[in-house]
């Protein structure tokens, strides 16, 4: 079923049970291309009895699927890896439609998903516990001990076993790559799951959770439930809910860790960011502005591994701040699949109000205004704003936008610079452009941040490494993606076994 799967009277299904559910009424909000405001459908928000029929058909599904063998599990996920490349341009489109995201960007959203995918289908190996033969001796038998009997070997076992229904609650900013970060290994290694997308691109999971079960995935392994606060809050505490993902702001990751972590979930929560990016005077400065340009600008600033800070080390703002506000004018905002784009919209209208006053705000805490994207004007857009001189103590240098604004802070030293980071009451990532190897090792050591990058402008880790985000950029303690994901969707069984 290809093609545009939206209009603006539809009100977008449930998926339960390996089938589409319609929604039943009650309050809705509108999903809308931010590019143009085109309503694309109707997404129902409170239907709470909806992630009841969800949950229930995961849990009875549950048995079933974690008894077939992994390896036929993982067969399923290959040919739905083949479905996601068939279909690769229609999800693309779905993307832009959506999100507003450029083509180039909605093709990366897909195969960084692919990734997500092809790593799942390890789940035979990396699913693979541990033995131990002859751990000890037993002698527990008085027979044994009086006729001078060795004892009878223990063979000890550790086994990784799935911990039953995951629910995923998925943000707007990648609406097919971070569901994929979270369901295809969850069900590879044998658990049942419900995903909770953004009200904002639910067309586009409906789309990515359909193409699974057309790749011959049970019914009941994989449902989809759209839904606000108060469909969320039903799924931290069900019963049958054994763990929860989230992706989406630090406020409600405390809320989500606090609420299922008290009701005895399993629980990990990606948060936000505000991620510094320091220049030293010896940097590569073709390197730096890329990097720079494609980290704070790209997606639109709306990605928590967005580098918003550019701390300028020594005479680096004599060659750095000329060159970057160049490189930013080029930036072409449009739709996103029109030509020569380079920039999308913002998500919704909300976020251009929050961006613009965040613009405000800076000008307000006296920081020099180089490039002003409130200049673009087009409805839901703001374009690339570049700060200098910007207060260490604002907002712009502390708190998160989520926008395309790069704020420039200026200091002495290195010392200085990884001080700024310091700083910062997040740690999702730190990236530094030099030439140094010492100034990269300190600064690798120091920084205080769990994704680390030398001359890189996203240091994202590929699916085989998870996303280790710190402080108040993360609340668990497995994080997602590589083998703390094996680890979060699967326990620990020990086995301790003599045979006579």
């Amino acid at each position: 079923m290809e093609g545009k799967l939206y209009c603006m009277t539809r009100t977008i299904e449930h998926f339960i049970d390996g089938k589409r559910m319609e929604a039943s009424g009650g309050a809705s909000c509108d999903d809308v291309n931010p590019a143009t405001g085109e309503v694309l459908a109707k997404v129902s928000m409170d239907e709470v009895s909806a992630a009841d029929l969800a949950v229930d058909s995961a849990h009875r599904a549950f048995r079933g699927w974690s008894e077939t063998p992994v390896g036929d599990r993982c067969q399923v996920l290959f040919r739905y890896k083949e479905l996601l490349e068939q279909h690769f341009e229609e999800l693309t489109q779905m993307i832009v439609d959506e999100h507003g995201k450029t083509t180039a960007e909605a093709r990366g959203d897909v195969r960084r998903g692919i990734d997500c995918v092809e790593y799942a289908c390890g789940a035979p190996s990396l699913m693979m516990g541990r033995t131990l033969p002859r751990i000890a001796v037993s002698t527990s038998f008085s027979r044994e001990r009086e006729e001078g009997n060795p004892g009878v070997p223990l063979d000890s076992s550790l086994e990784r076993v799935p911990i039953g229904v995951c629910v995923g609650i998925t943000p707007f900013n990648f609406p097919i790559m971070v569901p994929l970060w979270m369901w295809p290994m969850a069900v590879a290694c044998g658990n049942t799951f419900v995903l909770k997308p953004s009200e904002k691109v639910s067309l586009c999971a409906l789309r990515e959770v359909e193409l699974a079960t057309e790749a011959g995935l049970p019914s009941g392994v994989l449902n989809m439930v759209t839904g606000g606060p108060d469909v969320v809050n039903h799924l931290l505490t069900h019963d049958d809910v054994k763990a929860v993902s989230f992706v989406g702001s630090t406020a409600v990751a405390k809320h989500i860790y606090k609420t299922a972590s008290v009701a005895g979930k399993r629980v990990q929560c990606m948060a936000g960011a505000k991620n510094t990016m320091i220049i030293m005077p010896d940097a590569n400065q073709d390197a730096a502005i890329d990097g720079v340009i494609s980290s704070s600008m790209g997606n639109t600033g709306q990605r928590c591994l967005a580098g918003s800070v550019a701390v300028l080390v020594g005479d680096a703002p004599d060659w750095f701040i000329p060159r970057v506000v160049e490189a930013a004018k080029q930036i072409k905002t449009a739709k996103g699949d029109e030509s020569g784009c380079t920039m999308g919209p913002l998500i919704d209208d909300a976020s251009v109000q929050r961006v613009n006053k965040a613009i405000e705000g800076g000008i307000e805490a006296g920081a020099d205004l180089l490039l002003d994207g409130r200049e673009v004007k087009l409805r839901g857009f703001v374009g690339p704003t570049i700060f200098d001189n910007v207060p260490h103590d604002s907002a712009l240098a502390m708190e998160e936008i989520f926008g395309p604004v790069l704020s420039i802070l200026r200091v002495d030293t290195l010392d200085d610079a990884i001080a700024v980071t310091h700083r910062s009451p997040y740690g999702n990532m730190a990236v530094m452009f030099t030439d140094s190897g010492y100034a990269a090792n300190k600064f690798k050591d120091t920084a205080g941040a769990g994704m680390i990058g030398i001359n890189v402008g996203v240091p994202a880790p590929m699916a085989v490494f998870p996303f280790c985000g710190w402080k108040d950029s993360f609340f668990g303690t497995l994080h997602s993606n590589g083998e703390d994901s094996v680890r979060f969707y699967t326990e620990g069984r020990i086995l301790v076994s003599r045979w006579f």
